[in-house]
């Protein structure tokens, strides 16, 4: 661990559901100690969303939670309690980094922002992430990543001219906005490392997440062209689709962008002879004739295995299985590169994690401990991270100002 990039660097983790705590799990993959603030008052929603292993609801058996917090330790802690913000506080001044998602304007409330921070705490480097930023007049606008990826403009173009908006995938800002806020996170601890200086970061997921527009945002300012959904097509490719392969729901995406994969996907499907016409031997031909191209090929592929025609068709021709989740969990690659990481949870028992989004060669990603349960470190962190003693813990734990595990017997006594 020491040898990893960010040993040593103190993360507390005031952050929820996604764009934060995948941001924090990134430096707690890479050596970071990140401290999660938790409470089963008011959890994560993410504690309530499935998949729940074996399918049983509970606050410390969702695998979703569980995916995005990896490698931190848990800290249970009553907010709504002077002696829960002190603490916080205190969290946040022992803190190299602090990551939040509270409303913007709450943590002032309680004097837990930047400007009562940075004071006691000059290094602080401190990143702040809602859904519209921290200013401005929708500040204030409550709503989840699925919410921002349509007002960002992405249901405008995915989907079928004819048809109505499709929304992306799932609450889709937080999977891409975290992208920038661990680049903006790095930036500021190098700024840092040669200043001694911290700052403060603000960031909006819905301006994060128009980044993946640019060209779409380039082409309207050019040249006046609003981008309109066109299903699988592509302006600059043909045959460029989804197509339906021989059992249930099983299909493979064929992305032909040159004229030398045309002439490797004509190949294979032995040459049939609709596919001489000397007009489509090129793109333009192509793109003329694509809804034909995609019957005839759809044609063809039914009656193919998905994943056979795959390996047959690449490298020559882009193309791939459009995997579930049970194929992801078996494909050869992400078995060959050891993708997923397992580790053991004190309640959903061996897990599995998903892994980094790279290799590193001299600083490996490490995973030492699966997520944590609601409160499941809390005397860890306070005795290692504030210095408080064993009493003063238990007073804490008492009062219900800290969430912590019944403790071991034998353990107390010896603390004792």
């Amino acid at each position: 661990m020491d040898d990893q990039v960010f040993a040593g660097l103190k993360v507390w983790d005031m952050s929820w559901v996604g764009v934060g705590p995948l941001t924090s799990r990134y430096l707690a993959d890479h050596g970071a100690t990140v401290v999660r603030l938790d409470s089963s008052k008011r959890p994560d929603i993410l504690r309530t969303a499935p998949p729940f292993q074996g399918g049983v609801p509970g606050l410390d058996n969702s695998m979703f939670y569980g995916d995005y917090n990896c490698n931190k330790l848990g800290l249970g802690l009553d907010l709504g309690s002077e002696r829960g913000r002190d603490l916080a506080r205190r969290l946040g001044l022992w803190a190299d980094v602090l990551v939040e998602s509270f409303t913007p304007g709450n943590l002032a409330k309680w004097g837990l922002d930047y400007a009562n921070l940075a004071p006691d705490n000059p290094g602080l480097v401190m990143l702040s992430t809602c859904m519209q930023g921290q200013t401005g007049p929708r500040a204030h606008y409550p709503g989840f990543g699925n919410l921002m990826a349509a007002h960002a403009g992405f249901y405008a173009v995915t989907g079928w001219h004819d048809l109505t908006p499709v929304p992306v995938y799932g609450a889709y800002t937080d999977f891409i906005a975290q992208r920038f806020t661990t680049t903006a996170l790095i930036a500021a601890l190098d700024h840092r490392r040669r200043t001694g200086d911290g700052q403060y970061i603000d960031v909006s997921q819905f301006e994060s997440a128009i980044q993946y527009l640019g060209t779409e945002l380039l082409d309207y300012e050019v040249n006046g062209t609003v981008a309109e959904r066109c299903g699988n097509d592509d302006r600059f490719a043909a045959p460029h689709g989804v197509y339906p392969c021989a059992g249930e729901d099983r299909w493979i995406a064929i992305a032909v962008g040159s004229d030398g994969a045309w002439a490797a996907l004509k190949a294979a499907m032995g040459h049939p002879a609709w596919s001489a016409d000397p007009a489509l031997d090129g793109v333009r031909g192509r793109l003329a004739a694509r809804r034909q191209l995609d019957e005839r090929i759809a044609a063809w592929t039914a009656k193919q295995d998905a994943r056979t025609l795959m390996y047959r068709l690449q490298p020559e021709v882009p193309a791939a299985l459009v995997q579930n989740q049970s194929d992801l969990y078996q494909d050869p690659q992400l078995t060959y590169r050891g993708y997923f990481a397992e580790l053991d949870h004190s309640v959903m028992g061996r897990v599995p994690y998903n892994g980094a989004q790279h290799l590193m060669s001299r600083t490996p990603a490490q995973y030492r401990k699966a997520s944590p349960c609601i409160g499941e470190d809390s005397r860890t962190v306070l005795k290692e991270c504030l210095g408080m003693d064993a009493q003063e813990i238990e007073a804490l734990v008492e009062a219900g100002v800290v969430e912590a595990p019944a403790r071991d017997p034998q353990r107390a006594a010896v603390e004792a």
